[in-house]
């Protein structure tokens, strides 16, 4: 599921300052019809999020990112990093990131190379492009690339959160403006074929895995055992070409797929 974002943003302009996400209002922008049931979520209907990366090289902008989760996540760690040689080193010493916050104009990286290094070297996490100012071009190549979504550093805070909540439950977050309809990717032609390669019991499980049930929910609900259902879930990782469950999700939401 893509879902397009509300929220004051720009498409050229600089970015606000960053000290206004600490300062912005609190006031709920987010009128959507439902939160995301993704791989994030457990049984208090809250996404998890436990650790996190932001990747920028202007401070404030950290700290009003760092501010914006702390205040929006129970007991997470945030770890930051200026440039994409210590976003790629803190990767490398620390283990079970669930999100990385990577601005698109990195110093020592050109345009999305550093998005495309991380999805090469760490392909499980899914990477949140942010930026002061973008146009529909910039958003789609970053998709194309293997965003889990793009987030305008001119949210106001509460636009803000709800995006990450709505990535870490598996959804694709995109600026409201990119609303409008466009032609399939590269990419998503070739997750749609590999979900064609399914059988029909593998789509019907990945359908469970996106609204974010669990292996023995799914046995419970489809009367089979827990043994078939892992069988399952690993041939789906395996034809979507993914190491997740978390992946498959954010995959199979990106063509907006649904189960018949």
């Amino acid at each position: 599921m893509i879902v397009m974002g509300r929220g004051n943003h720009v498409h050229s302009s600089p970015a606000v300052p960053p000290g206004a996400m600490r300062l912005a209002s609190s006031r709920d922008l987010s009128d959507y019809p439902g939160r995301g049931t993704g791989m994030g979520q457990f049984a208090s209907g809250e996404p998890i999020m436990e650790r996190v990366l932001i990747v920028d090289d202007h401070p404030l902008v950290r700290d009003g990112l760092r501010s914006v989760i702390a205040i929006s996540f129970d007991n997470i760690e945030v770890f930051e990093a200026a440039s994409m040689d210590e976003a790629v080193a803190t990767l490398e010493k620390q283990d079970n990131f669930d999100l990385i916050l990577l601005d698109l104009n990195i110093p020592d990286v050109r345009r999305l190379d550093g998005l495309k290094l991380l999805r090469d070297r760490f392909p499980i996490l899914p990477v949140v492009m942010v930026s002061g100012a973008f146009d529909r071009a910039i958003v789609q190549e970053a998709l194309a690339a293997g965003a889990a979504g793009f987030i305008p550093k001119s949210l106001k805070r509460s636009a803000i959160v709800d995006a990450l909540h709505r990535v870490v439950s598996g959804e694709i977050y995109l600026p409201e403006a990119m609303g409008e309809s466009v032609a399939p990717t590269a990419e998503e032609d070739e997750i749609a074929r590999r979900i064609d390669s399914l059988t029909p019991q593998q789509k019907t499980v990945l359908a469970h895995l996106v609204r974010g049930r669990l292996n023995k929910q799914i046995a419970h609900d489809l009367g089979v055992s827990m043994t078939t259902i892992k069988a399952h879930v690993s041939a789906i990782l395996q034809k979507l070409g993914v190491l997740s469950r978390t992946q498959a999700v954010i995959k199979a939401n990106q063509v907006h797929f649904r189960a018949d």
